[in-house]
């Protein structure tokens, strides 16, 4: 009984209860803090996980195939034309790719060589790779198409 006064009369002093609430505020304010910062790592975990799952599904996932119906549709979107009566017509895809296709359109018996990127865009003129080597030049010459500067 004897020591249980003793730390009872040191508590009493105001001194050392300011203390006592000051270093248990602080002990518990750590403790607090650290199950933020666990948490807000969990969470980024998670969601990082889950963004990893999604790209994996993502790149195991069938890819659009670009076909003679949806090529045309594009064009004629792209020059506003006539849906049910076009002027100019996909003939052939020529390269399938899911960025960048390559399709030759007919317009008034002239072949020209166009390119549909990212399954919406159309773009009709000259192409150039990294090197600076004319793409569209190339895919005239393998399809025997004319070259016209229009």
């Amino acid at each position: 009984m004897n020591k249980l006064s003793i730390i009872k009369k040191k508590l009493s002093n105001p001194r050392v209860r300011r203390r006592l609430k000051i270093g248990l505020f602080i002990y518990s304010s750590v403790i607090v803090l650290g199950l933020e910062f666990k948490l807000a790592y969990d969470i980024g975990y998670f969601d990082a996980q889950a963004l990893k799952k999604e790209k994996s599904d993502e790149l195991t996932a069938p890819r659009p195939v670009l076909t003679l119906d949806a090529a045309q549709r594009i064009v004629t979107g792209a020059l506003k034309e006539d849906p049910t009566n076009p002027k100019t017509l996909v003939i052939q895809i020529v390269d399938n790719d899911q960025k960048l296709s390559t399709i030759i359109l007919e317009n008034n018996k002239q072949k020209k060589v166009a390119w549909i990127v990212d399954m919406r865009l159309f773009f009709k003129g000259d192409l150039l790779n990294g090197d600076g080597y004319n793409l569209t030049e190339g895919i005239e010459k393998q399809n025997n198409i004319i070259h016209s500067a229009d």
